[in-house]
């Protein structure tokens, strides 16, 4: 007998094969969340990208049911940029755009039919792109698309974020609020430290609610010295939940 939808927890992670064949899959949306392992600073995890967007990730399933089958976090990422600071791990672009690909391949294989990749890290933004170029040739018939949660809640950040531009990069104002909620027993908020480049000019300006108008390429380490880009200062636990639950309705 089919299983109703409504029955089950809807991670795919605690299913069967059983289960999945019987899954009514044009109901549903699954969703492919992906991180990273890197450095965040003297003061987050390596694994902040990860469990931030898993956090989303599970709010958003929790509150649809009936629309979502989550996927586990991918939780290597596009790292290269980060290399400069002990611990992280990186997949190169190349290698990353082909994991992305055979993964979406067996989401496909399985019988999904619209796949939302739902991005926790920078890094992954390019390849990401290029990865669905290739699933649109080898799985025409599934629908992939994708976004980081921070472009699809742009107003909620703007209406939270307490920093001038320059003050949401990496291991920022954002992003220490929302451990603060999530995780406050990984946070050492006593470390945290402003960092980044605090440039005026607008092609050198870096912030995640500003599209530079011109494209280039920084390892990490050559525009901070702490790993963090923005003003963690600012972080508290109230706001990483004021910033979180609006994240989680805007991508809802």
């Amino acid at each position: 007998q089919p299983i109703g939808i409504r029955e089950i927890a809807m991670l795919l992670k605690n299913l069967t094969w059983p289960e999945v064949k019987t899954l009514d899959f044009g109901q549903l949306i699954v969703v492919f969340p992906t991180g990273s392992f890197e450095q965040h600073g003297p003061h987050l995890p390596f694994t902040t990208d990860t469990d931030i967007v898993t956090g989303i990730a599970e709010a958003i399933e929790r509150a649809m049911p009936d629309r979502v089958l989550l996927l586990p976090t991918l939780w290597p990422g596009l790292s290269t940029h980060h290399m400069h600071f002990p611990g992280t791990m990186d997949v190169p672009q190349a290698v990353y755009i082909q994991l992305v690909t055979e993964l979406g391949k067996s989401i496909a294989n399985m019988g999904a039919r619209r796949v939302f990749v739902l991005n926790g890290h920078g890094g992954n933004d390019t390849p990401l792109r290029a990865a669905l170029r290739e699933l649109k040739t080898a799985v025409p018939e599934t629908h992939f698309v994708f976004a980081s949660y921070w472009s699809l809640a742009g107003k909620t950040l703007r209406d939270v974020r307490e920093s001038e531009m320059g003050g949401m990069g990496h291991a920022c104002e954002m992003e220490t609020s929302v451990m603060l909620h999530l995780h406050p027993d990984r946070v050492h908020l006593d470390r945290a430290v402003r960092d980044g480049p605090m440039h005026t000019d607008i092609y050198r300006q870096a912030d995640m609610q500003f599209a530079r108008p011109v494209f280039f390429v920084n390892e990490f380490h050559e525009v901070t010295k702490s790993g963090v880009i923005g003003h963690p200062d600012l972080a508290s636990a109230e706001k990483g939940q004021r910033f979180f639950d609006g994240i989680v309705r805007d991508v809802s």
